[in-house]
């Protein structure tokens, strides 16, 4: 790769590894889950519709609407407040890792879907590797916690939105300016996530920091990270980009490790690594398996998830 792309891919490795750092900063500082992902998705719906705008290209969502209110709910409006709500329950290091498993329940979601998925005797083995990933982690790490298996559901279930995302992307909104439709995707979630964060109002002022890492989420993490992402596929191609999948995670728990003094046990190094060998296997050993087919609109996660999915991946 070119200097210019290993400095793209340091770069996204990096903003798409510390969301789940600023979450809990945030939670912790009195932001509450949906006022915290409002915030996040209005900043950046703000600076990518505002870029699609100068290009020129919103028309191009025209007779899109009812598919990418769907994507929205699907990959923003039920992951993000997810994330922050999981958060609240269990440490960062752990979210990350649960997040991890989005290729995995792909994987699962495309063999229904997409028919050009097929289960194979190597992708059924990266599945049951992967599960037993998760099975492990959750019933190692939080089994005894009411409150943290709470928090495990919730973040399972931003797992599973952000797995069912990529697949409406696919069929739905194959072939659409990437900046347009991130804007118009993120436009539509703040609408939908306003009335919600109304009726969740911060029970008291939210420090400095929690606010500040509202900011970093939407200006850096989803609305820099999308621009960077397409510099970084068109450098190194998608393949090679998407490598990030596997490093983010890693990231994530050394920063909930280093920065946040957390503790990561036994349960949850032995889940990260199957989790990240079952989702490598089942995808085939390379690209993440939503990457297949779409290479005309550019994009998860998982709390920045989102320009990642657009520009072709999951």
């Amino acid at each position: 790769m070119s200097r210019r792309a290993w400095v793209a891919f340091a770069a996204v490795s990096l903003i798409w590894g510390v969301p789940y750092l600023f979450i809990k900063i945030a939670v912790r500082g009195g932001m509450p889950p949906l006022p915290l992902a409002w915030g996040r998705v209005a900043i950046a719906a703000i600076l990518l519709t505002g870029l699609a705008w100068r290009r020129g290209t919103l028309g191009s969502l025209r007779g899109r609407g009812r598919w990418l209110a769907a994507y929205a709910v699907a990959e923003v409006c039920v992951p993000f407040p997810a994330i922050g709500f999981g958060e609240q329950r269990v440490p960062s290091s752990l979210a990350a890792i649960l997040i991890a498993a989005v290729p995995l329940v792909v994987t699962v979601l495309n063999m229904r879907f997409d028919p050009e998925e097929k289960l194979t005797r190597r992708r059924a083995v990266g599945l049951l590797v992967g599960f037993g990933g998760v099975i492990a982690l959750v019933g190692v790490q939080v089994a005894g916690s009411a409150s943290a298996l709470l928090g495990t559901g919730a973040l399972l279930l931003a797992a599973v939105g952000y797995a069912i995302g990529p697949i409406v992307l696919k069929l739905k909104l194959d072939g659409l300016d990437p900046s347009a439709a991130i804007g118009g995707i993120l436009t539509i979630a703040a609408v939908i996530l306003a009335p919600l964060a109304a009726l969740d109002l911060p029970s008291r002022t939210p420090t400095a920091g929690a606010l500040l890492c509202v900011v970093e989420l939407g200006v850096v993490s989803t609305a820099a990270a999308f621009v960077i992402m397409t510099v970084l596929i068109r450098e190194a191609g998608t393949g090679r980009a998407m490598v990030i999948t596997y490093v983010n995670p890693v990231i994530a728990v050394a920063l909930g490790v280093i920065l946040l003094g957390e503790r990561v046990g036994a349960g949850a190094l032995v889940g990260l690594l199957l989790i990240l060998t079952g989702s490598w296997v089942s995808t085939g050993g390379g690209v993440p398996p939503t990457l297949k087919g779409r290479r005309r609109i550019g994009m998860r996660s998982p709390t920045a998830p989102l320009p990642e999915r657009l520009e072709s991946r999951s």
